[in-house]
């Protein structure tokens, strides 16, 4: 009789669902700033993804409100403060030691795949419909954005914070 092999033994593939997060070195500077979301499903997918990411700080301007069954973990590991305006948020960042990053189309933007993030970084998500602002925009350190190469011409607001979330953390992977 040959003895049974163990799944991982012979190689075969284990569907593993809800593995445990991979833990961080220390915390992560990420926080995000996000404009006036029209919408509260775009504002949660954002707080899930800063959950998964391990970025602790959102800052929301206007009355976004989490949908928890959406966000789900993400509201427990994710510190949310709302704001009424941007500027005086952004100043108090800025002093605060952070890089102030924009993320949107505009004609001084780095692509998102060669730009070289700073561990203490504040990126900045627009408006769903109208983006960042010109009075945001010329007070950032730097504006990226994500190459599109199809239609539409842009991601979701939400997508995009991810996919830039994402770049964040592979730069800077044990936080």
């Amino acid at each position: 009789m040959a003895s049974e092999q163990s799944d991982t033994e012979s190689g075969s593939l284990l569907h593993q669902r809800h593995k445990n997060p991979n833990p961080l070195d220390r915390t992560r500077e990420l926080a995000l700033v996000c404009g006036p979301m029209r919408s509260n499903v775009n504002l949660s997918r954002i707080v899930r993804a800063c959950g998964c990411s391990g970025v602790a700080k959102i800052f929301c301007i206007g009355r976004g409100r989490v949908i928890e069954k959406i966000a789900r973990d993400g509201t427990s590991q994710v510190q949310i403060a709302h704001h009424r305006s941007i500027l005086p948020l952004l100043t108090t960042l800025r002093d605060d030691g952070y890089r102030l990053v924009g993320l949107e189309q505009a004609s001084i933007s780095s692509s998102l795949y060669t730009y070289a993030f700073q561990r203490r970084t504040a990126l900045i998500v627009g408006n769903e419909r109208k983006g960042i602002s010109e009075a945001v925009l010329s007070i950032v350190d730097d504006v990226v954005e994500i190459p599109v190469y199809g239609l539409p011409f842009s991601h979701n607001a939400a997508t995009a914070s991810a996919i830039a979330i994402y770049e964040y953390c592979r730069q800077f992977p044990q936080g």
